[in-house]
């Protein structure tokens, strides 16, 4: 693999653009080395400037679920691009747009459309605070809801305790309004609910975790934060910006059958283009201007392109057969995921939810944050190279997930499993 042109670009960078990227992760600061920069992609293959191409299970962090450049979603972008680029007026597609979500999602009663999942969560605990009158949000540690000011922070020294930042920048007095609470540990949400008896509006949660790498939720967990939310008088919100119309067609609430109050969405939304949204509850969604008190705006928001690409994504997904295609595929990957650790001695646990799954590299299970972080960083690192080498592109980070596109094929699996087995053996 030669990257001499990603070296010179990543050089250049660095000189203008903190830590050469426009995301930390890209960096490569989890995994070392140089990112190769990339130039093209067409279904389930990218290819950088150097010329080497890879089998990509990035998948621009999950909302290519069709792939690359897939021919109805370009063709959709072209067309609204030749109409006009963004016009901060309401459009015919936006309305389509919800049509085709709460078609899906039927909890979702009301939405209104953003430009990415930070802002979906954002403006999410925004209505259900005023929705409930109340401030303290509980959240999971290991999960992540965007680089919201109040969302980035981490446990205390105790169940009860508020959260302190983990970012430079975020005032104290922010981070004292985010309860941090175990994610598959019902009683560490119970503990902050007797700690702050009516002064929680919201538990907000990845109902299968994708930010420590995929962690599916235990029996009863998301039943029991549904419970706990109506104990308490919180609402309860599923940020699916990576689960919505991942890992089902009506997304993680559909696959557990278990109803939020608010959803956030992201990634496929867009087929590939920025754009998010937030909904649920009329009730609560009537707080959002104009017609409530609680304000929240954007120019971008609903932006042509995105919406037509999010329309044509959401088309083909509606498709008879489609996630049971998916299933298969997703299937098939983790087999050969599995093997290969057998064949190999490889110390690997691979969680799986729907086309989302992460190969941890500790003996496991893995069913929660701290369960998560006992897997061998380094380790990955020299996974994550091995493959690089061979021709496959999977998350520069072990907590993160890979993910498998309905443009990957049987054939793209075989050669995958391949270079997995010979990576793990060096």
């Amino acid at each position: 693999m030669n990257l001499s042109r990603s070296e010179e670009l990543f050089e250049r960078s660095q000189k203008l653009i903190p830590g050469g990227v426009n995301s930390p992760v890209r960096s490569f600061g989890g995994v070392g080395g140089t990112p190769p920069f990339f130039a093209r992609g067409e279904g389930a293959r990218v290819c950088d400037v150097d010329g080497n191409e890879y089998v990509d299970f990035l998948g621009s962090w999950g909302p290519l679920i069709l792939g690359h450049a897939h021919p109805a979603v370009v063709e959709a972008v072209r067309e609204a691009a030749g109409q006009g680029t963004s016009f901060g007026a309401p459009t015919e597609r936006e309305l389509e747009l919800a049509e085709l979500i709460t078609r899906a999602m039927p909890w979702i009663e009301m939405l209104r459309l953003v430009s990415s999942g930070t802002e979906a969560a954002m403006s999410a605990i925004r209505m259900a605070r005023a929705f409930t009158g109340r401030a303290k949000v509980i959240k999971f540690n290991g999960c992540y809801h965007g680089h919201a000011d109040g969302l980035l922070v981490k446990a205390g020294s105790g169940l009860a305790t508020h959260g302190v930042p983990t970012s430079a920048g975020v005032p104290e007095s922010y981070a004292a309004e985010t309860l941090v609470a175990e994610y598959n540990r019902l009683e560490s949400v119970g503990a902050l609910f007797d700690a702050n008896v009516n002064r929680v509006a919201a538990i907000i949660v990845e109902p299968v975790a994708g930010n420590m790498g995929v962690v599916a939720p235990d029996s009863g967990f998301l039943e029991g934060l549904r419970r706990l939310a109506d104990d308490n008088g919180a609402l309860l919100i599923f940020d699916e910006v990576i689960t919505g119309f991942r890992v089902a067609h009506g997304g993680a609430q559909a696959r557990y059958g278990v109803r939020p109050d608010l959803t956030c969405l992201g990634k496929v939304i867009g087929g590939g283009l920025p754009v998010g949204a937030y909904g649920g509850r009329r009730e609560v969604m009537r707080m959002a201007a104009p017609l409530g008190p609680a304000y929240q705006a954007g120019t971008l928001s609903g932006n042509p392109l995105a919406v037509a690409a999010g329309i044509a994504c959401l088309k083909v997904l509606a498709e008879p057969g489609t996630y049971e295609r998916l299933e298969s595929l997703s299937a098939q990957a983790e087999a050969g995921l599995r093997a290969a650790a057998d064949s190999t001695g490889a110390v690997l646990t691979v969680n799986r939810v729907g086309s989302a799954f992460t190969a941890f590299f500790c003996a496991g299970p893995v069913t929660t944050w701290d369960e998560a972080a006992d897997a061998d960083t380094e380790r990955y690192a020299a996974y994550f190279h091995g493959l690089l080498e061979r021709g496959v592109y999977v998350a520069p980070s072990q907590f993160e997930a890979a993910f498998v596109s309905l443009a990957h094929t049987a054939d793209d699996l075989a050669f995958t499993a391949a270079q997995v087995k010979a990576a793990l053996s060096t």
